[in-house]
């Protein structure tokens, strides 16, 4: 439920202005929305100002720390190099990587291979060879405020349908953020997401999708690339969540490895691609906070 506030009272965002000449109209126009009965988002997920500008500073630390990966990644290199190098890069400049210690997560980036859709452990056994497709998934804390993206990493020479499903993933991503616009639904971007993938026969994966990031690593809403347009949640300015679909060549189906409980493989062992971004909504549209 809205917070009840006064008109002159000072406006819930922090902007110090009196809440008639802030966030008054907004709040109306979101009320007036939930009482056509659609999901609308509460106070709680949408950034203040000052937020939006150290989720910012976090997002360009995790966007230098895939730039790094990207200089380095190569046939020959374990993942656990690449663990190495995410710890070493965000400690030096005074973040914290996310995923470490998470629930029990061990490892500070995940590193997901050819058929694992998500959440691969790195390990100095896996060692990167030429044809592979690698997901890196960079999450960063910096002045405890979350950041999170991921590339997608063609290592050596891969086959034209692996480098069709990577290129192919990113462009739906494009795609859904051409639909991300203030008092649009998120149901938009997925249906952009999702048309684009099945155009090229590829399953996109249901069970797990993007979410509200910012001032925890993982906030609501639950973003799914399996909707339609004019559902799910109402976008509206302030609102941080990520579009990081998973697309598989084959079958949508997904079963977690039981050995260590996280990493997730395509069920008939086909190649899976992941592209994430965290995007920040804006008055006019849309900011990309992370890449």
């Amino acid at each position: 439920m809205l917070r009840r506030i006064g008109e002159r009272d000072s406006c819930w965002c922090g902007s110090g202005k009196p809440y008639g000449r802030c966030h008054m109209e907004f709040d109306r126009k979101i009320s007036r929305a939930r009482f056509r009965g659609c999901q609308v988002p509460s106070h709680k997920i949408i950034k203040t100002p000052a937020q939006i500008e150290k989720i910012r500073e976090s997002g360009k630390l995790n966007i230098a720390v895939l730039d790094y990966v990207a200089e380095h990644i190569k046939a020959g290199i374990t993942t656990q190099e690449i663990d190495r190098m995410v710890y070493e890069y965000t400690t030096k400049h005074g973040g914290i990587p996310a995923p470490l210690n998470y629930e029990g997560f061990p490892k500070s980036v995940c590193t997901s291979i050819d058929s694992q859709v998500c959440h691969g452990i790195p390990s100095e056994d896996v060692i990167l060879k030429d044809g592979d497709i690698i997901n890196v998934d960079v999450s960063t804390i910096l002045d405890n405020y979350f950041s999170d993206s991921s590339r997608m990493f063609m290592i050596g020479k891969v086959s034209p349908e692996k480098e069709q499903l990577v290129r192919v993933t990113r462009e739906a991503v494009e795609m859904g953020l051409n639909e991300v616009k203030p008092w649009g639904f998120l149901g938009d971007m997925g249906q952009a997401v999702h048309d684009h993938a099945k155009k090229y026969g590829y399953s996109v994966v249901e069970d797990v999708g993007g979410h509200g990031v910012g001032l925890e690593f993982h906030e609501d809403p639950f973003v799914s690339y399996v909707t339609r347009r004019g559902t799910e949640m109402l976008m509206v300015p302030g609102m941080i969540f990520t579009i990081e679909p998973m697309v598989n060549m084959g079958s949508e189906e997904i079963y977690v490895d039981d050995s260590n409980g996280w990493t997730i493989y395509t069920e008939d062992g086909k190649p899976s691609a992941q592209w994430e971004i965290m995007v920040l909504v804006t008055e006019n549209g849309h900011e990309v906070l992370a890449w």
